[in-house]
């Protein structure tokens, strides 16, 4: 790994806060003070000492020294428990902006009566927070790296609070407009905070935490949609004769939405902070505290480009990601086509496929931690979602409603259960490059994908059957696991939290990172 590319990667640290990087055994001093004893809050907020074996590796401390001398230092590491804190806040926030997604697709037949617009229209909503991340990724993973996790994080939790707020005042049939307008706000908040679980894990849990502390924070966004699966069928039934009745069972679901989001963003200003006073891990410490002069998100985004298995993850996560979207959005239509008068169990089973999924990402984050096979495990999670597509498509229509629950499930469990592991691989296999901006990558080509795949399924299913529209995803998933086999995995990251790099970092010169 070349040296001078770790400059590349941004702030770790508060401004005016204390050094993140400090030699092994020194505490950080207070502000504005003096001394060697540890500060207060450090005593308040307990911290939990990393094992000997991942704060004794010696690693230059960003030019302390250099050959003997540089070997000689090592780099104090802590954990503090905030940091659960803060992975829960902003699950939570996270869990409120998925469901928004997903509220209007599983009761399409409703708003499409109550607003007299078509089901695709309906769709669109849907739709809607896929195209508006393409455009918006770059601009929103800038300002992650030059103002941090916080001003983010905030932005994030804001627009899905302002978003909740003004579908509260659609609660019209003739208002369609406003409903769309406050469904893209939404889909704002959204590019805020699904590039954010691998950052927030690099930057506040050390490395034997930090996969299922990610597939966490992924949790957070499948809970949602499970949610939103759950909810709105049982908040907003089908009372297609009583126009007031489905207009009030609208605005319980938006101001209950509103409210929710209105108290997480009092959380999330309360408390998400940009890093932890002293690093988690290796792999953090010798990372730059700030970002220099002449850092450059183009020639980071170059970087990202030209690194082929980067590419390849690329590609295979969006063919994965997209599909699931798909299926998300189309899964109403899909289970009435075959199963008349079933709009509540179709969110039962949208349910199932998603908590299935949520059971999947955990377990596979925990295995990352312990096994470290990031190809090997992707690779075969992709290949089991692919069997679970192609038992979930010919068994669609067999008349078996509780067959459907199940097969939805086995689909949920490898389909969602694979969004953690890419994000994680791609952390990997880029270090030391931006986590916001790898994952941001992943994302737009996941929301290009869903766009596509739903669009092109939609027809399908509509002109044709949904048999027709699931083996079209059944193709695109089959390319993704050839993609997925051709990645060469160079697990960086875990190189420097083990010592495997640690001779071979040196301090970056200004010429490392000139566009």
């Amino acid at each position: 790994m070349v040296a001078g590319e770790l400059v590349q990667e941004h702030a770790r640290a508060d401004t005016g806060g204390p050094d993140d990087v400090t030699p092994a055994g020194k505490i950080p001093e207070p502000l504005g003070g003096s001394g060697t004893e540890t500060p207060l809050r450090d005593r308040e907020e307990e911290e939990h000492e990393v094992p000997a074996g991942e704060t004794e590796e010696m690693l230059p401390a960003g030019g302390a020294g250099t050959g003997a001398e540089a070997k000689a230092e090592t780099l104090h590491t802590r954990l503090y428990r905030r940091r659960f804190v803060v992975l829960a806040v902003f699950s939570l926030y996270s869990m409120v902006n998925a469901f928004q997604w997903i509220q209007y697709s599983i009761i399409t037949h409703v708003f499409s009566r109550y607003y007299h617009v078509t089901s695709d229209r309906v769709d669109w909503l849907s739709i809607v927070y896929m195209l508006a991340y393409v455009p918006l990724i770059f601009p929103a993973t800038w300002l992650l790296d030059r103002t941090g996790l916080r001003l983010t994080a905030l932005l994030g939790a804001g627009l899905n609070c302002a978003g909740a707020w003004l579908k509260c005042a659609s609660v019209r049939p003739e208002r369609f407009g406003v409903t769309v307008t406050a469904q893209l706000v939404c889909a704002a908040a959204q590019v805020f905070i699904l590039g954010l679980p691998s950052r927030i894990a690099s930057v506040w849990f050390g490395p034997h935490e930090v996969s299922t502390a990610c597939a966490t924070a992924v949790l957070g966004n499948q809970l949602g949609v499970a949610i939103g699966f759950l909810l709105p069928p049982v908040l907003v039934p089908s009372t297609p004769d009583d126009v007031e009745l489905t207009s009030y069972n609208i605005s319980i679901m938006f101001y209950g939405t509103a409210a929710v989001c209105t108290g997480l963003l009092v959380l999330t200003a309360i408390v998400i902070k940009d890093s932890p006073p002293v690093p988690p891990s290796q792999a953090q410490a010798v990372l730059p505290d700030r970002l220099p002069d002449d850092y450059s998100y183009r020639r980071s985004i170059y970087n990202l480009m030209t690194n082929k298995p980067f590419v390849l993850l690329l590609v295979s996560y969006g063919i994965m990601t997209g599909s699931f979207y798909s299926v998300s959005t189309l899964l109403n239509q899909m289970i009435l086509s075959c199963y008349q008068n079933q709009e509540l169990n179709a969110g039962r089973i949208g349910l199932t496929l998603v908590v299935a999924g949520m059971v999947g990402s955990i377990l596979c984050g925990l295995w990352l931690d312990h096994t470290k096979t990031y190809k090997m495990t992707t690779l075969i999670i992709y290949a089991l979602s692919f069997l679970g597509m192609l038992v979930f498509t010919f068994t669609l229509d067999l008349d078996n409603i509780h067959l459907v629950f199940f097969t939805a499930g086995v689909l949920g469990f490898f389909m969602t259960g694979y969004l953690p592991l890419g994000f994680e691989f791609a952390v990997e296999i880029t270090y030391p490059e931006s986590e916001g901006t790898s994952s941001g990558l992943l994302n737009a080509f996941a929301q290009i994908f869903g766009i596509i795949f739903t669009l092109i399924q939609g027809k399908l299913t509509t002109d044709h059957s949904p048999l027709a529209g699931n083996l079209f995803l059944c193709v695109w998933i089959f390319l993704g696991i050839l993609l997925t086999a051709l990645i060469k995995s160079e697990l960086r990251r875990h190189h420097v939290n083990t010592g495997a790099d640690s001779n071979h970092l040196q301090e970056a010169s200004p010429e490392d990172v000139s566009i």
